[in-house]
């Protein structure tokens, strides 16, 4: 067994030593000091030797942990430009207001957080007043994402600036009467406002880090220089917890994404007690992002600590600061100074000596108040040192206290992020603390009041002429008016209505050929963005590697080992495709910044990201509800798609459910095309809708999901007639009858309407056959491109009935005086065709694949569940022998004669 205090190998071992007596020398040298002067003074110069290596270039395993303290030293601050203490009345009544609205909210029952502001008010405060860059000036501004509980702190900000009044605020999450504030920061429900919904925990900083390469892409492929915009994320430290938080830290420092700044609110706290009670969260996040390859500025104590730090010969005060876990120093807050000199100070007798030279005072002031956090002149510092740093991108970690300015009964108790409002005591107490001239008679009846200096007092003032030279107000959300993007030529789509012939086609094949043509076109070809998890080769796509080239911002730095044939692996600065590797996650975050890049930069991008549709909305569900938030436009294409037809890859890659939970979305309009030309009909309608000219009524804040299958099957042509089109954008329309098939079925024969979708449709024109051929049945077969569509159609017109309008559901129309009952196929469970049967006049009954995949053949799956052609026949034959239009020993003799 290995003795874990050994000396263990490392890789300095097999290197070849060309001066064992200058490195004996080196080793002795460290055992004298640790001797003479101890451990802690031989870690601490070796960590500044190690520090002086990575400054000089010398290629060294970075430190991952720095000591407790600041990065940036008080000597190397840099003064704050402007006018600091009107600054911080403005942060105070920021402060006020933003208490205020949540406590005067709280009588409603609706909740609401004070807390994380009351930590955070600093970090917002100096970017507004010096840093974040607005829409109104050159280029995109900076883009900004707010920590969701922070969004009170954002409303008082925008009060003061005149942005909105007191009704606003007292409608802070009552918003069904109008005029009313969200929760926290929707673009959907606030869209002049919010740019970016970041409440999910998790998916801001993901989603930051992609909009901030995002940006690179836009820049290298010349659709719009963005590179004077900056992405700022703010974060909670417990928010770090979440997978996304850190998913693609490494992409960032990769890539160099230097104009990316993490804000990481340290204020040790989580929503039911500490981050991390027995360790240091901060230190740990240090370790995390240096270990990623990120620049890290630490911001964690306030100018009361320099006395002690400067008493602090021994170090004996770094040591301790290292050592204290979190929960302690929440702790620390609560208590008096008593307490905190027995055991902080106590614990050391350097320290003790030290702890003789403070006064109690001094004591509380650095244990209750002082954090780098809640000062403007150490974020400043760390913001100037975040913007100013090349090369990577930065992430600061400002230690806070959260719930600051409340009063002792908020501050760092484990249950502030529960605590909804403030007595009016407490109120006159925070007042007091932030010298504003409100009066006692203000509080009539017990309300708090909003506070205001005045349009024109010298605070709003400063105020605005701060954002007026920074480009205007932030946070806010721009849709420029532009011009509807031309649509492309129409032989694009019309090559499709012909139909394959005698060649099989996926309707994955089908998609990627269409969008081959669609990135020629010479006006809006630039704009497709091709996003795509690793799987370019499943999809067929990779022809579209030599011509378009995959983004990367280094270029092609190697020759790729496929160079010499036609469809080469190629990578450019200049590249179109994005190529993600195996995330999904990150894909999304690509899709959702592509896709709002008509708000954010002015330009509309049109962005497609293909995947295996088991592997979308399953996965990653929760960004496409960021998505519809974010009013994100663009086409999700769930390939590979059903639950029967990618048999042999098993039970976790057998979609039968994403259409279930794509209903869900309300911006999502869910199809699930048969044929190619459906294909067709829908981008092209999806093209009009998002980038071209909406119908009235129409909402072009949407976007659509399209399930294509890889299975090859013959393409029919377009059926000729009035309404096809209509139909398959609506979600139903009939492909043929018994008669136009050809299968003259004999007169008065009983008659069936089979609705299928995808690639159910073939196995349901197969039953139809032998239904006419073996059973003497007509069936009339139908294509439901859409079940969702449908069921939101009707659910509309139920709406409009109940407002006294006459409307009739799109399905009723279309289904109107067909003869026989109606059997519904997908090769998804059968909740999604149901979607639909309360509205269709006829009996309904439907065939679907519930339950788990499985591996086998596609025509064993398919009679496993029971939605191949054989099984539609005997469920066919049921609906018509419970009517008495056949015969019920028909059912048991097709059971027996199909082995079913």
């Amino acid at each position: 067994m290995t003795d874990p205090n050994a000396i263990q190998p490392s890789a300095l071992d097999q290197l070849p030593d060309r001066d064992p007596e200058e490195t004996a020398e080196w080793q002795a040298s460290l055992d004298a000091v640790a001797k003479a002067a101890g451990p802690h003074r031989a870690a601490y110069l070796m960590r500044r030797t190690l520090e002086r290596a990575e400054a000089g270039g010398i290629a060294l395993p970075k430190l991952l942990e720095t000591d407790y303290v600041n990065t940036i030293p008080t000597a190397a601050e840099p003064s704050v430009p402007g006018d600091e203490e009107m600054e911080r009345k403005i942060t105070a009544w920021n402060r006020w207001n933003a208490a205020a609205m949540v406590t005067r909210g709280s009588k409603f029952g609706v909740g609401g957080h004070i807390a994380t502001f009351a930590s955070a008010a600093w970090l917002y405060e100096t970017g507004f007043n010096h840093f974040f860059k607005g829409k109104e000036a050159d280029g995109s501004g900076d883009q900004l994402y707010i920590q969701g509980h922070a969004s009170p702190g954002i409303y008082a900000r925008a009060f003061l600036d005149g942005r909105l009044n007191e009704q606003h605020l007292d409608n802070f999450r009552q918003e069904a009467g109008g005029n009313g504030l969200p929760s926290y920061p929707h673009p959907r429900r606030l869209p002049w406002l919010w740019e970016f919904p970041t409440v999910s925990m998790g998916l801001g900083p993901l989603s930051a880090i992609y909009q901030a390469r995002f940006n690179r892409y836009l820049t290298a492929r010349g659709i719009k220089d963005v590179s004077d915009s900056h992405v700022w994320a703010f974060l909670g430290d417990g928010e770090m917890d979440e997978p996304e938080s850190t998913a693609a830290l490494a992409l960032a420092s990769r890539e160099g994404l230097d104009n990316l700044t993490f804000v990481i609110n340290c204020n040790l706290q989580r929503l039911d007690g500490p981050v991390r009670a027995n360790f240091k969260i901060v230190q740990e996040l240090e370790a995390q992002f240096r270990g990623a390859g990120w620049n890290v500025v630490k911001t964690l104590w306030g100018t009361a600590w320099d006395e002690l730090f400067q008493l602090d010969t021994t170090g004996a005060l770094v040591r301790r600061l290292r050592e204290v876990p979190d929960a302690q120093v929440q702790t620390y807050q609560t208590r008096d100074a008593a307490y905190i000199r027995q055991d902080f100070f106590g614990a050391d007798p350097a320290l003790v000596e030290m702890a003789k030279l403070l006064s109690d005072d001094k004591i509380l002031e650095c244990f209750h108040l002082s954090r780098g956090g809640h000062e403007a002149r150490k974020v400043y510092a760390a913001y100037k040192a975040a913007v100013e740093f090349k090369g990577a991108p930065t992430v600061i970690l400002a230690q806070t206290v959260k719930g600051h300015t409340l009063g002792e009964g908020f501050a760092s108790k484990n249950a502030n992020h529960q605590m909804k409002k403030l007595t009016v005591d407490e109120f006159k107490t925070m007042r007091d603390l932030l010298e504003l001239p409100i009066s006692d008679s203000a509080f009539a009846d017990g309300q708090v009041p909003y506070g205001h200096p005045g349009a024109d007092s010298a605070e709003v003032r400063y105020l605005q002429e701060r954002r007026a030279a920074l480009g205007g107000p932030a946070p806010a959300r721009r849709v420029h008016p532009v011009a509807p993007l031309p649509a492309p030529a129409e032989k694009a789509f019309a090559s499709f209505d012909k139909g394959s012939g005698s060649q099989n086609v996926a309707t994955t094949m089908a998609f990627v050929r269409l969008i081959k043509d669609l990135v020629r076109d010479k006006e809006s070809g630039k704009r497709w963005v091709p996003i795509v998890p690793d799987e370019a080769r499943t999809f067929g796509m990779e022809s579209l590697f030599p011509s378009l080239g995959i983004y990367s911002p280094k270029g092609q730095t190697y020759e790729p080992v496929d160079r010499d044939q036609l469809m080469y692996y190629k990578e450019a600065k200049n590249g179109q495709i994005l190529n993600e590797g195996i995330t999904e996650a990150g894909s999304m975050a690509d899709f959702i910044a592509a896709s709002t890049a008509y708000a954010t930069h002015g330009e509309v991008m049109i962005p497609f990201y293909i995947f295996y549709s088991m592997f979308g909305w399953q996965r990653t569900a929760d960004q496409m509800w960021q998505l519809g938030d974010q009013l994100g436009r663009g086409f999700l294409v769930g390939a590979t798609a059903g639950r029967t037809t990618l048999t042999g890859e098993g039970l976790q890659h057998a979609d039968g459910h994403s259409p279930v939970i794509a209903a869900t979305n309300p911006a999502a309009l869910t199809y699930d095309p048969a044929f190619a030309y459906e294909v067709a009909a829908i981008v092209k309608d999806g093209l009009r809708r998002m980038y071209g000219e909406a119908a009235p009524g129409e909402d072009p804040d949407v976007f659509y999901y399209l399930t294509v299958y890889n299975e090859p099957m013959p393409q029919p042509a377009k059926p000729s007639g009035l309404g096809i089109d209509e139909g398959i954008v609506k979600g139903l329309y009939r492909f043929n009858t018994a008669e136009s098939a050809g299968l003259s079925p004999v007169a008065n024969a009983p008659r069936i309407q089979l609705l299928g979708s995808g690639t159910a449709i073939h196995w349901t024109l197969q039953a139809q056959k032998l239904l006419a051929e073996e059973w003497g049945v007509a069936a009339d077969v139908w294509s439901a491109t859409s079940w969702t569509e449908l069921r939101r159609d009707a659910l509309e017109a139920d709406a409009a009935l109940l407002r006294g309008e006459e409307r009739v559901p799109f399905v009723r129309q279309a289904l109107q005086g067909a003869d026989g009952p109606v059997l519904a196929v997908s090769d998804y469970m059968r909740q999604v065709p149901d979607q639909i049967a309360q509205w269709v006049e006829q009996d309904y009954s439907s065939l679907g694949a519930d339950g788990f995949g499985l591996s086998d053949t596609r025509e064993a799956a398919r009679r496993h569940f029971g939605v191949d052609a054989e099984s539609i026949v005997v469920a066919a034959l049921a609906q018509l022998a419970k009517r008495g239009e056949v015969k019920a020993t028909a059912v048991k003799e097709a059971r027996e004669k199909y082995g079913l």
